[in-house]
């Protein structure tokens, strides 16, 4: 799969955000950062702007939802227009029950991991999911700096998709601009999620367009792209 672009609207002007969502339409995501002050410390959106952003704007969202009770919330999501939606496995209840009712309810279903939650336990769950976020800070605020100690997690992660044979996005998420997002598609990431790279650049289409390149340039010499 050719690696993809997902413009964080964390890092953009709220008063604007149908423009905004327009300014990165070449993107094949928009992400959108659901924030409610209990899992993480900063509350953004919810629901009824996630069903304007749908209106707004052609580009997919890929909603990632930083909640406690995600069983609860997960699927008026979907409802509300995005098509993929995100849970956090620290805070939800029964991440496969969670992540089948995403799907039937015709969404992309992700699964979030801290970083200090290891991949390993949840091996099994794998097979359930169309898409796995790997944090590279941690969740609750824009513009943090890359966690460089995530990268042999993306790795893991990329082996574990790799000997199970899924057709598995592996998505990372915070620090995410062009000194960065070649190591993590080298560690194995084919979507990324980028905000104050895109949306601090005086043009954010260009900035999407030479992230994008940057990340096919790595992958294509990646050892794990090799075969695939």
């Amino acid at each position: 799969m050719a690696p993809q672009i997902s413009p964080s609207i964390l890092s953009a002007d709220f008063a604007r955000l149908a423009d905004e969502a327009k300014a990165v339409e070449g993107a094949d995501w928009l992400h959108v950062d659901v924030m409610d002050n209990h899992f993480v410390p900063n509350l953004t959106l919810g629901v009824p702007v996630v069903e304007s952003l749908a209106r707004a704007t052609d580009t997919p969202l890929d909603c990632h939802l930083m909640i406690e009770a995600p069983d609860r919330w997960a699927p008026q999501f979907v409802e509300a227009g995005a098509s993929s939606v995100t849970f956090h496995v620290e805070a939800a209840t029964a991440p496969v029950r969670l992540a089948r009712e995403i799907r039937a309810k015709g969404a992309r279903a992700s699964m979030a991991l801290r970083p200090a939650t290891p991949i390993e336990p949840y091996e099994d769950l794998l097979p359930e999911l169309d898409m796995l976020l790997i944090m590279t800070v941690e969740p609750g605020f824009g513009g943090q700096a890359f966690l460089d100690i995530m990268l042999p997690k993306i790795r893991r992660t990329r082996e574990l998709i790799g000997k199970h044979g899924l057709q598995l996005w592996l998505q990372v998420d915070g620090g995410v601009s062009a000194s960065t997002i070649e190591r993590c598609a080298d560690a194995g990431a084919d979507v990324f999620v980028a905000g104050s790279a895109v949306y601090g650049a005086s043009d954010p289409a260009e900035a999407v367009r030479a992230l994008r390149e940057q990340a096919e340039a790595a992958t294509s010499k990646a050892s794990w792209s090799h075969g695939h």
